[in-house]
């Protein structure tokens, strides 16, 4: 099913922050005139095809600001011939410990988006036992270099990924996860013991609630800190908060004119994530990524308006 790595020197080059999960090649269609209805059609004159998914978001945005960033997932054969791809090889994001596969397309989203919100169809049969790709030697290797970790997918079967981010703990890196609107996941009694491992988790306030039961999202974050080191709760315009040492810290965002919110969540992983590489106070990286949370919403596709460092740090003494 899988063939080797995509390139080898990569492999050599030094990177701080790992992205491991799904990618996706995203097709946007955005300011729509209504919503989509079963058995209508709905018209737009803009559409747009874009790397997504959290590893493609993420990676971009992080390396975009300056962070040496891997992204490790799988694509299809195709993937030389698609241009998300080939847009996330030129970023310079290494992808040398990524695998083809031969029986398999590269997993495609569909998204819709109307009013701020999106909707979206997707087929990924390629991201079955995602975790296995950990076990490969050049994924090792990868790793071996790295001082983080960010798990960009389902997480499916908990239990299986406890005893891999485990591993790879105990060897000094830091992890943190998104795992995205997954309910079996999200609901499972094995994810505490899951999040135990991690250094953040990045979750909007449905998927918060959905892991804790909690009505408030400010008592989902507690409880979630009772699992996880440092929870993120991610809430859009609103901002975000966080639970550090016992506190709750609410930071806000900047307002921006939103086309297209898809993506928007992990280009916040990535801004927050490149704050915390560079070692900075939790509430600088949580103004990082609110800001790129933020700008990723003013076009379509998450990472599609990524600051330059300059001027992140510009907005950052905004807020």
């Amino acid at each position: 099913m899988i063939s080797g790595a995509m390139t080898a020197d990569s492999l050599r080059r030094r990177t701080d922050l790992v992205v491991f999960g799904e990618f996706f090649l995203d097709l946007v269609f955005y300011n729509l005139p209504e919503p989509p209805r079963m058995g209508e059609e709905v018209k737009t004159g803009q559409f747009a095809e874009f790397p997504g998914g959290g590893v493609a978001t993420t990676a971009l945005v992080a390396a975009g600001l300056g962070t040496p960033t891997a992204a490790v997932t799988r694509v299809g054969r195709d993937a030389h011939r698609n241009p998300a791809w080939q847009k996330l090889i030129r970023s310079g994001i290494f992808t040398g410990a990524s695998e083809f596969s031969a029986k398999f397309p590269t997993a495609v989203t569909v998204c819709a988006a109307y009013d701020r919100e999106r909707m979206m169809i997707t087929h990924d049969a390629i991201n079955q036992r995602l975790y296995t790709l950990l076990t490969r030697p050049a994924v090792q290797r990868q790793l071996r270099e790295a001082k983080h970790l960010h798990l960009a997918c389902a997480l499916w079967p908990p239990r299986t990924w406890t005893t891999a981010i485990r591993g790879l703990r105990s060897r000094g890196l830091t992890i943190s996860t998104d795992i995205g609107w997954n309910p079996a996941v999200l609901r499972s009694p094995q994810l505490p013991a899951l999040l135990r491992e991690c250094e953040f988790t990045f979750p909007n306030e449905l998927e918060a609630q959905a892991m804790t039961g909690e009505k408030s999202v400010e008592n989902a974050a507690r409880k979630l800190a009772q699992w996880v080191r440092v929870p993120v709760v991610k809430l859009g315009r609103k901002g975000c908060i966080v639970v550090q040492d016992g506190k709750l810290l609410r930071v806000k965002s900047i307002p921006v004119r939103a086309v297209d919110a898809t993506g928007a969540g992990d280009a916040f992983n990535g801004g927050f994530l490149h704050g915390y590489l560079s070692r900075w106070p939790i509430e600088d990286c949580l103004r990082a990524g609110n800001i790129c949370g933020a700008m990723a919403t003013t076009r379509p596709g998450g990472s599609s308006a990524i600051p330059s460092r300059r001027k992140l740090l510009q907005l950052m003494k905004r807020i």
